[in-house]
């Protein structure tokens, strides 16, 4: 059994969608109908309440089918007991009720009565979905709707069998039961009156079985069309009918006015279908049976008492005689026929004389045709009633007896009928344009009638006109030989209607060939109005046959018809004018005022109208009109609510005439800001007391009215002012209510048009004019009429103009919110938004424009107030409380209805995609919005978080990855289809980024997206509190690249992988005839048409599209169609070949806006899907386990992707990005912690590369990479990219193991995983070798196209260009084998280029503009390449620079200029900002150039010391020389207070002058002084400075210490050249202590390098004992507790990355990697400072070796230094006692802890040891 929802869902999806059903659809619903034959048969019977039942509800535990038992409270037995007493429901029936209720609203907290209700409701609702699932069937199989025949024949055939067993004598019971005051009716006495409906609304259950009844009866109707009716039903409808009939007059219900229609007009229909029923394939059922026509005449002859009832059975009489003529036609007489076909011969001609003389046309058009029930029933049963009335009308019009009487009763009329008259009585008819009525006879003349009654019948069905021979000799007829003014007027009427409704001008103008006679009676003052009336409407009819033709009608308006007088006063004074005319102003005042009825002025106004608007010259702005428009705003509408009416509908038609005039003069002319002088300098006239000698337009006359809240303005919020619920009155039960409607229409749309123009007339004339917000302010009650309009559903075009206007409202007016709240309007305002939108996601038919399309605007305008101040109009129709912060909102869409719950169930569902396809895409815009404002952010995530929606897990799979829709077929679902899959991404992407990781919600939330995206299982990884969420990576599941299946992020990524339609193709490709091939590119790209207001705009997505209406009259205006007068065509041919060249570019444009809307979400998804992409690698990769695998895939597809041929540009930048992130994160995770996760150990394997990708996923990634840049469509910007990222592949492959932790430590460390075969570090470096020479065998093959591009962006390109491009050829020097790349570099010229450049940087003091910073970038850049080449090389490299004058342009560089350090300042021309530009000179310019002149030191050859030739050391003395103040100013710089940098220049500087300086012979720089000072401060510093605690702590400090100890290197190599090489030597100790001399200034002597030499073998031995111990932890690390991995970790780190969640193997990991840094750290450093003893040895050793013991102690004395001899002896004795012990400490020094081999070493402390003992002795 199908459940009715589940029915009607199938069946509304497969007949009711905009495209054929599908197999799969026709295989559903065959198979629903099937399962639902049971229900339909027993057709809303229901099991009776059963005492065994009750008893079981009222034992408090109730066992339902298919569940376990339930068990019930008191308040739970007293609901279900009610609901079966009030519904006559079974009790168990009733729980499950109960049950279903409480899963679709949540009753917890609820009322009872609201509980009840609310069942009652679902109750309800499953019989509407049972009955409306049957209606849709019926309709499906009668309605011709193009489905297949077979379809259509498979459900007839169900059909039929229901109603052979009884279906439709069913539904005539149902119809007559439902009807009676019972439980199983509409309730009895004691039952609840209403329910609450699906969208808890409250709802009067009458009116609910009314419907029902209603929706029954259209069922009983199109089961007459199905199968004919039998002669027991159609007297079971007669009687059912007669019985309707009498409560009908009684009843001013409207549903109970079309039950009764639907039970008349089954009765209509079985009896002319039965009569028609002449085919082979169709048998008649009463025309075969003499006696049910006999039984049946009698019935229906039979006379009623009540007149009501009587005229229901004339319209009986009156199908019946139709019945009756069709089967007399197609009997054949028989031997034994003759006596019964006299019968029916009596049988017609008595039901004739009945319908006649009665008047059953008249009957039919005020009881039913005229009535508003009837225009207001279901539109496809109206067409149905229409259409039979029109075989009805057919059939009997073609009968020779119907003819004869027809023309009986018009010669009747015209005898009893005065003849032409020039006066009229007050009355008249229902009709306002129709004539005066003199009495009760000649009203109801039945030809009168009759005419009517024809017009009423096509006037909405003008297809049924086609090919009806009879009718148009009918007309023929009824046109003839008129003697009155009522049959002409009727005439008239009928053929306007016929006309209007046959779409062939050319027969319509062939009515008339010559229409001028029709003017001619308008001007006299004895024309009835009415005629007139009449005469005009006629006239309206031809305007649209030819442009011709309305430029006649409007020469014999302006010649024949009553002139428009204005004076110049008029509408200010109100003083009549002096001289009295007739004109319009004075019939209307005079004439019609008097009569109440107004035909003439309606009629006048509707012609002028017309004619308007079919103008297309719009230049003068309406100042023609102006008259016109003064005519109706002073006399027609200003006083019309003053007036006095006979009719009503005459009232209406006046002001819809006035209101449409009024509408089509503010939508055809703009208001311009060069009108705005006008309206102020009226405005100041006025103000003065003169009156304005000019008239304005139309247009601003109307503004300056609503602005200032005059007339026009208050006569239209008299017509708003009664609200939403008067209309629905008025429509649904009078005549005039579509009039109404129409009115109320118009009035709201001169609303928003006048919102349109209002701000640029306030913005120059407040106070006078205000903007329209501020007069509707001036009473509330205004505003919330306007927006209550929301709520009318029978007009679509009414919802729409509420919903723009509360657009309008909510983006002017801050407080609209708390204004509707004030006013107690907002909670129906919140239902009623709610339920519009729910209405149009049920809709089965596509709304082309979607600017019409209510759902859509709905959906706008709470994406559009989403940012605005709080509480705005989204928060309120969301239902966030605006009542407290909304931030604090719990939202509860189930327990209150609004339009979030429909947006939500719409998207859980997402159902009939071709229809609500772009309110899904913008459901899901909407929520995105949400979850990124921030004070809706919670709690809409907490919503979709939750369990009941788990919102972000769904659709992933479904609409994700599901096949696009094709492009040739389905375009536009396709573009929505990618925008939606795009907000999607963008929704899970916020969910990843923004989530509260604390909440187990949305951990587990962003643990399955992560699971769905990438296809892993984190469940099983699914951590305690106290656990991290990081999940490691184990070194098998990264080994095997491509181990893992495709997963769905890469899924998606495929789905944006087809080739972008093209937008580039020109118009003039389109166009066959070359002639026209400029026509469209003229007015595309002129700027006076392209602007604003001309043949573009912005689409709801944003995408600026080509306006097509626009484009099509700026085409026609180009080639003057408008203006045939004007036009340059000589024929026919030619003109129709315009119009083809036409038609030729709309298409273009059409296909060029899908193209190009395709394409802008092509790359709307894709930046999507880079955006989910980058934040899960970024933040969230580290829940996954196959990290390397995941982002080798997504690194490997996005290169693949952005190489294609079919990939566009834009979207090869995203891609590329993507890349980026994924090779920098590859970078990251190659030495993140990768242990066993089920382990607590660490092992040596743990910090070395266990994540590294193989050599042939690498070689996959740069070959992909080369073919991505060698691309043919490029860019500069996504050149940059790529080389961004080939720069991150590079360092990624330089690095095999991990460089914070020395090889050295490697080796140490591995010794026992060596022998276990875990690890082997040669095939690792064997590995290494060979992926270095794979990268370059790759690039080499395609190096002449790399180098074109790279070397034409770095000499070509912008600053950042060729910033990335020179770092690209760095790298490219890097991995350089045989000096390919060099080479390449010296052929084309770019060395020289290079030198050229950097020789010729340009920079001015002052000010810095971005674009020179940007230029520093590149020198430092061009300097690092230089770099790159000098050690890259070696000496060659640094001779090949050299050679090619490197220093002489260095030298010239203007770059050293610049000032040391300082915050310049740069100017934003754009914007005239001040923009602070950090530029480091030191670090981008000096340092650079001091490292690369160091490197080309090397070229100094110590051998040739002598030699003074040598070039190198010349130049570089040069050099030095000319950039004596930056290098005075580095050496003076103070060193305790240097930075890293500042200590690495002064290492470079002490560097180039150790290398160069000895060779030059004079010191007059001072250069000599200032590297001795240096020496004498670093020399006696403290041993702390050199190893401490917090050196070993700080990184900063590891750094300094570095540098410190290779400046002191550099410094004693420096002055041991001296000592070996120069001879120089120092004395033993200083003179006399001079207090006044600063230490820098002393002396450097043998006894501070002795203290020296003290502190550096303390430095030396706690060095090494710190290495020893950190050793000892490593190895020792597995044994640690966690504690004590806690004090190592807290001890020396101090960068804030280690979580104390983090488990205890990561601790130990991250607490090994530190300790193995610092013992690197500690080993670099004793290697240094065994250097610097070595040199400090060495120089003593050097003045020891010319002691007294070598040669005479006097020249001894001499050669160590100048003084006093005894004095020198005393000091040298006492050097050598300071220096023994030191000595031996340094022979103590253990090979073990140090790391090094000490042999030499020791050897030279020995050697220097015992020549002190030497001397001592």
């Amino acid at each position: 059994m199908v459940s009715p929802k589940l029915l009607l869902s199938i069946a509304e999806s497969a007949l009711l969608g905009p495209t054929p059903p599908t197999p799969s659809q026709r295989i559903e619903l065959i198979q629903a109908i099937r399962h639902s034959l049971p229900a339909f048969k027993s057709l809303l019977s229901y099991p009776p309440p059963k005492q065994s039942d009750r008893a079981q509800v009222q034992s408090k535990e109730v066992r339902l089918p298919d569940t376990g038992p339930i068990s019930l409270d008191d308040q739970d037995v007293q609901i279900a007991l009610k609901l079966s007493d009030d519904l006559h429901l079974n009790e168990i029936d009733c729980v499950q009720l109960l049950v279903s209720a409480n899963q679709e609203w949540g009753l917890l907290g609820r009322e009872p009565l609201d509980i009840l209700r609310l069942a009652a409701g679902l109750w309800y609702t499953e019989r509407r979905d049972l009955i409306t699932a049957l209606y849709t069937l019926l309709r499906a199989v009668v309605l011709d709707q193009g489905f297949e025949a077979d379809l259509v024949a498979d459900i007839q055939k169900y059909l039929e069998d229901l109603i052979s067993a009884g279906l439709r004598h069913r539904l005539i019971s149902l119809i007559k039961e439902l009807n009676r005051e019972e439980p199983a009716g509409f309730g009895g006495p004691n039952s609840e009156h209403y329910i609450l409906d699906s969208r808890g609304s409250l709802v009067e259950r009458r009116a609910v079985i009314c419907r029902e009844r209603l929706i029954l009866g259209h069922c009983l109707v199109l089961s007459a069309l199905i199968g004919h009716a039998g002669s027991k039903d159609i007297k079971d409808l007669f009687f059912a009918l007669k019985d309707g009939a009498v409560e009908y007059s009684g009843s001013a219900d409207s549903l109970k006015h079309q039950i009764m229609y639907s039970l008349l007009f089954s009765l209509v229909i079985a009896l002319i279908s039965d009569a028609l029923s002449t085919g082979p394939d169709k048998v008649p059922v009463l025309s075969s049976d003499v006696s049910f026509r006999r039984e049946f005449q009698e019935i229906v002859m039979t006379s009623a008492n009540d007149p009501t009832v009587e005229g229901f059975v004339d319209c009986v009489r009156f199908a019946w005689v139709v019945h009756l003529m069709l089967i007399q036609d197609g009997t054949e007489l028989k031997e034994s026929g003759a006596t019964a076909l006299t019968n029916e011969m009596k049988y017609t001609y008595s039901c004739l004389e009945a319908i006649f003389a009665n008047n059953v046309f008249q009957f039919y058009l005020d009881k039913i045709l005229q009535t508003a029930a009837y225009q207001n029933d279901d539109e496809d049963m109206i067409y149905m009633y229409n259409a039979y009335l029109h075989k009805q009308i057919t059939c009997f019009l073609s009968h020779p007896l119907a003819r004869d009487k027809v023309k009986e009763a018009k010669e009747k009329a015209m005898t009893i009928l005065n003849q032409y008259r020039t006066t009229a009585s007050h009355n008249q008819t229902t009709d306002g344009s129709g004539p005066p009525q003199q009495s009760t006879e000649s009203a109801r003349q039945p030809f009168v009638s009759l005419l009517e009654f024809v017009s009423e019948i096509y006037q909405k069905e003008p297809e049924l006109l086609s090919g009806n021979d009879a009718l148009w000799t009918f007309v023929k007829f009824a046109g003839e030989d008129h003697t009155n003014v009522q049959t002409l007027v009727a005439f008239l009427k009928m053929l306007s209607t016929l006309v209007v409704e046959n779409g062939n001008p050319i027969e319509r103008k062939n009515w008339f060939p010559d229409i001028e006679p029709l003017f001619k009676l308008l001007s006299y003052e004895n024309v009835p109005p009415y005629l007139k009336g009449a005469l005009r409407n006629a006239i309206a009819t031809f305007v649209h046959v030819s442009p011709l033709m309305k430029d006649a009608i409007w020469s014999y308006l302006e010649q024949y018809d009553l002139p428009v007088v204005i004076g110049p006063n008029i509408g200010n004074s109100g003083q009549p004018i002096g001289t009295q005319v007739y004109d319009m102003q004075f019939e209307l005042n005079e004439i019609e005022a008097r009569r109440e009825q107004y035909p003439s002025t309606i009629s006048f106004i509707n012609l002028l109208n017309v004619l308007i608007a079919e103008e297309r010259d719009v230049s003068d702005r309406g100042h023609r009109f102006i008259g016109i428009f003064r005519f109706i705003y002073d006399h027609v509408f200003s006083p019309f609510p003053q007036r006095a009416y006979a009719d009503p509908c005459d009232k209406w038609q006046l002001v819809v005439a006035c209101l449409k005039h009024f509408q089509m003069m503010l939508s055809m002319y703009d208001v311009r800001e060069e009108d705005v002088d006008i309206v102020v300098n009226q405005s100041q006239l006025s103000g003065k007391g003169q009156s304005s000698p000019q008239m304005n337009l139309p247009a601003i006359e109307l503004v300056k009215d609503f602005m200032s809240g005059r007339t026009a303005f208050r006569n239209v919020m008299s017509i708003l002012s009664p609200g939403v619920n008067f209309l629905i009155t008025e429509r649904t039960s009078q005549i005039y209510g579509q009039l109404l409607e129409k009115a109320v229409l118009l009035s709201l749309e001169i609303i928003i048009l006048v919102m349109e123009k209002d701000l640029i007339v306030s913005d120059f004339s407040r106070p006078l004019y205000q903007p329209l917000e501020v007069i509707l302010s001036q009473d509330h009650n205004q505003i919330v009429a306007l927006l209550e309009y929301v709520r009318y559903d029978f007009l679509p075009q009414v919802q729409r103009c509420s919903i723009k206007i509360l657009s309008i409202l909510s983006s002017r007016m801050v407080g609209l919110s708390q204004l509707l709240l004030k006013c107690n309007a907002s909670g129906g305002l919140i239902e009623d938004y709610a339920a519009c939108l729910e209405l149009r996601s049920e809709e089965s038919q596509i709304i082309e424009e979607s600017s019409e399309d209510p759902g859509v605007l709905i959906m706008q305008l709470l994406i559009d107030n989403v940012n605005r101040p709080a509480p705005n109009i989204t928060h309120l129709l969301l239902r966030f409380d605006v009542d407290s912060p909304v931030e604090r909102t719990v939202l509860q869409p189930k327990f209150h209805y609004s339009c979030l719950k429909v947006i939500l169930d719409m998207l859980d569902k997402l159902l009939k995609p071709e229809v609500n396809a772009l309110l899904h895409e913008f459901g899901f815009q909407l929520l995105f919005e949400l979850c990124v404002d921030p004070l809706t952010s919670s709690p809409t995530m907490d919503l979709l978080a939750t369990k009941k929606y788990q919102f972000f897990m769904k659709h992933l799979s479904s609409i994700g990855v599901a096949p696009l829709p094709k492009r040739n077929s389905g375009q536009a679902l396709r573009i929505c289809s990618l925008h939606q899959r795009a907000w999607l991404l963008k929704l899970l992407a916020v969910e990843l980024h923004t989530a509260d990781m604390t909440s187990a919600l949305h951990r587990e939330t962003c643990q399955n997206i992560l699971a769905q995206l990438f296809g892993q299982s984190i469940a099983e990884y699914r951590t305690n509190q106290d656990d991290s969420f990081y999940v490691p990576q184990t070194n098998s599941e990264v080994a095997r690249i491509g181990s893992i299946g495709k997963i769905k992020v890469l899924e998606l990524l495929e789905v944006v992988q087809f080739k972008c339609p093209d937008t580039t193709l020109k118009s003039s490709q389109s166009v066959s005839n070359l002639k026209y091939s400029s026509l469209a590119e003229d007015i595309l790209t002129n700027p006076a048409t392209s602007g604003k207001g001309g043949v573009y705009y912005l689409s709801e997505r944003g995408d600026r599209l080509i306006d097509l209406a626009s484009f099509r009259d700026k085409l026609c205006q180009k080639c003057s169609l408008f203006n045939p007068q004007m036009s340059s065509f000589t024929s026919e041919a030619e003109l129709n070949e315009v119009r083809e060249v036409i038609q030729q570019l709309l298409r273009w444009g059409w296909k060029y806006n899908k193209n190009l809307e395709e394409q802008a979400a092509q790359l709307h998804m894709l930046t999507s899907w880079s955006q989910i992409v980058e934040v899960s690698v970024s933040q969230k990769i580290s829940f996954l386990d196959t990290r390397s695998e995941i982002l080798f895939q997504l690194l490997d597809a996005s290169l693949n992707a952005s190489g294609s041929p079919d990939c566009s540009l834009k979207m090869a930048l995203i891609l590329t990005q993507v890349g980026l992130t994924c090779m920098a994160k590859l970078r990251v995770e190659r030495f993140s912690f990768g242990g066993c996760f089920n382990s607590e150990t660490v092992t040596c394997l743990d910090i070395i590369s266990t994540n590294q990708l193989s050599n042939g996923a690498c070689h996959s990634i740069i070959f992909k990479l080369v073919m991505a840049i060698l691309r043919l469509q490029s860019s500069e910007a996504l050149r940059r990219r790529q080389y961004a990222l080939m720069l991150n592949y590079f360092h990624y492959c330089r690095h095999t193991l991990d460089p914070d932790v020395p090889p050295t430590i490697l080796q140490f460390l591995s010794i026992d995983e060596q022998d276990n075969g875990d690890l082997d570090l040669e095939k690792i470096d064997k590995d290494q070798a060979e992926l270095a020479h794979m990268n370059f065998a790759i690039l080499k093959k395609e190096a002449q196209q790399i180098l074109n591009l790279v070397i034409k962006d770095a000499t070509r390109g912008s600053e950042s260009a060729k910033t990335m491009s020179l770092y690209v050829l760095d790298a490219l020097i890097c991995i350089d084998h045989e000096k390919f790349f060099l080479s390449q570099l010296q052929s084309r010229g770019f060395l020289r280029a290079c030198f050229l450049s950097i020789s010729t940087f340009a920079y001015e003091g002052g000010r810095i503009s971005l674009n020179s910073m940007q230029r520093v970038c590149t020198l430092e850049a061009e300097l690092a390449l230089l770099l790159r080449i000098s050690h890259k090389y070696g000496k060659s490299g640094a001779q090949v620079l050299f050679s090619m004058g490197l220093l002489e342009h260095i030298a010239s560089c203007k770059a050293l200029n610049l000032q040391t350090k300082g915050t310049l300042r740069r100017i934003d021309t754009k914007v005239g900002r001040n923009l602070s530009v950090d530029v480091d000179e030191q670090r981008m310019v000096i340092a650079p150039i001091l490292r690369l002149v160091f490197s080309l030191t090397s070229l100094v050859d110590t051998s040739e010391f002598f030699e003074v030739k040598n070039k190198i050391v010349r130049e570089v003395i040069e050099f030095v020389k000319g950039h004596q103040v930056l290098f005075d100013q580095i050496l003076r710089v103070d060193i305790s207070d240097a930075n890293e940098l500042t200590l690495e220049q002064i290492n470079l500087l002490v560097g180039i002058l150790g290398k160069v300086w000895p060779y030059e012979e004079s010191d007059e720089y001072g250069f000599i002084q200032g590297l001795f000072g240096m020496m004498r401060a670093l020399f006696s510093r403290d041993p702390d400075v050199f190893t401490s605690m917090q050196s070993v702590r700080s990184e900063i400090q590891r750094k300094v210490e570095a540098n410190t100890s290779r400046l002191c290197f550099n410094l004693s190599s420096y002055l041991y050249f001296l000592v070996t090489k120069k001879s120089l030597r120092l004395q033993v100790s200083d003179g006399p202590t001079d207090y006044h001399t600063s230490a820098g200034q002393q002396q450097l002597t043998l006894t501070s390098l002795s203290r020296f030499l003290r502190t550096l073998a303390t430095a030396l031995e706690r060095a090494a004992e710190e290495k020893y111990i950190l050793l000892n932890k490593i190895k020792d690390i597995n044994e640690l507790s966690r504690q004590e991995v806690d004090e190592i970790i807290n001890m020396y780190i101090t960068r804030e990355y280690v979580s104390s969640s983090e488990n205890t193997q990561k601790r130990r990991y991250i607490a090994m990697v530190e300790m193995c840094q610092i013992v690197g750290h500690r080993n670099r450093f004793i290697t240094l400072l065994l250097l610097i003893t070595q040199n400090v040895m060495n120089i003593i050793l050097t003045h020891f070796q010319d002691s007294p013991y070598a040669r005479e102690y006097d020249h001894s004395l001499k050669a160590i230094g100048y003084g006093d001899v005894d004095n020198s002896k005393e000091d040298l004795h006492l050097l050598c006692e300071e220096l023994t012990p030191v000595l031996e400490r340094l022979e103590l020094l253990s090979e073990d802890k140090m790391g090094h081999d000490l042999k030499v070493f020791c050897r030279l402390a020995h050697s220097l040891k015992e020549m002190s003992f030497q001397i001592l002795a």
